[in-house]
């Protein structure tokens, strides 16, 4: 779980120091294992294009990352053979570890996508999405290894709501991803008005067109700044139907026994994700600021995913546990 966080905040760092392209190909970079073995393309390439996206820091950024996922995918194998040789003595189905191996292997592959298509703000976002998933169902498997407090079964009629919460952060998580992968982030640089406006000229139409390239429109031409406006305009606002429903939310639990802990902490990273990025805006998208913004929004599914498990109504998390199936 903390190497999937890790390579989510990692992934985040790797797109704001735009290091996506760092190594144009994919697992390697320039066919070598690691840059030290690629100097001499990376000199040439630094050489051809000396503003281009290929340098020796960003292979390296990029690389470390792809390092980190390669960590990652061989944990998750050994919890799947983990979770199936001793799901007796865990009393557990091992089917939830066994999703996660599929899952983080689409993960992988967007993420050779991501560079095979140039940086596509489709395929970028959806490889974002993908980590977060990913990370959902890490805190799942995780929660359901932990000894849970006694909760009161009064709380247990807020599971919808949590669910709906849940849904709700993981459409603004998409938003976000939009505003990230399309380079958006300073399309409004006032608050709360946007370029003086309540509601600014914005192209919605072509700022939500999926199939298009970077920094263009699906005619090929270069996006407007009209489009990447409503882009930030849409991210921006469904934020506050985000913060207003999880806080009530967070607000509600708070009181409930074995709930009171990520229930608290669900309003405090609330305020956090709004103190960053109301100062993304006002310092101008400044790196350190972005990546924590990032980071934020994976611990607030961390919590909201913690207190789904919380709430379930049965013990044993994704199954029944198998016990008395001898």
């Amino acid at each position: 779980m903390f190497l999937t966080f890790d390579l989510i905040m990692f992934g985040a760092f790797v797109r704001l120091t735009d290091s996506g392209l760092g190594c144009p190909d994919w697992p390697g970079c320039y066919g070598k294992a690691s840059p030290i073995g690629a100097l001499h393309d990376i000199h040439a390439a630094v050489q051809a294009m000396p503003d281009g996206p290929v340098t020796l820091p960003k292979a390296w950024i990029e690389m470390v990352h792809r390092y980190v996922g390669t960590i990652l995918g061989m944990l998750i194998i050994l919890i799947v053979l983990m979770a199936w040789r001793h799901r007796r003595a865990l009393g557990q189905s091992p089917w939830l570890a066994t999703i996660i191996l599929p899952a983080v292997s689409l993960q992988g592959a967007f993420g050779a996508w991501t560079v095979t298509h140039q940086l596509m703000p489709a395929v970028v976002t959806t490889h974002l999405l993908l980590g977060i998933g990913l990370l959902a169902l890490m805190t799942w498997l995780s929660a359901r290894q932990t000894p849970l407090p006694p909760i009161d079964p009064q709380a247990r009629r807020y599971r919808a709501a949590a669910a709906i919460g849940l849904a709700l952060l993981y459409v603004q998580l998409a938003l976000g991803g939009w505003v990230s992968t399309n380079y958006a982030a300073l399309a409004c640089m006032d608050f709360p008005t946007c370029h003086g406006q309540w509601l600014p000229a914005m192209d919605f139409r072509g700022g939500y067109s999926i199939v298009r390239g970077l920094g263009e429109l699906p005619s090929g031409e270069i996006i407007s700044q009209d489009a990447l406006t409503a882009i930030h305009w849409t991210h921006r606002n469904f934020a506050f139907v985000v913060l207003v429903y999880l806080g009530w939310l967070g607000w509600k639990l708070r009181r409930h026994a074995g709930l009171e802990g990520p229930a608290r902490a669900l309003l405090v990273m609330l305020a956090v994700q709004l103190a960053t990025g109301l100062t993304n805006i006002f310092l101008q998208w400044p790196l350190v600021i972005a990546v924590l913004h990032n980071g934020g929004s994976a611990v607030l599914t961390m919590l909201c995913v913690t207190l789904l498990v919380r709430l379930r109504p049965t013990p044993g998390g994704f199954a029944a546990p198998l016990e008395g199936r001898h």
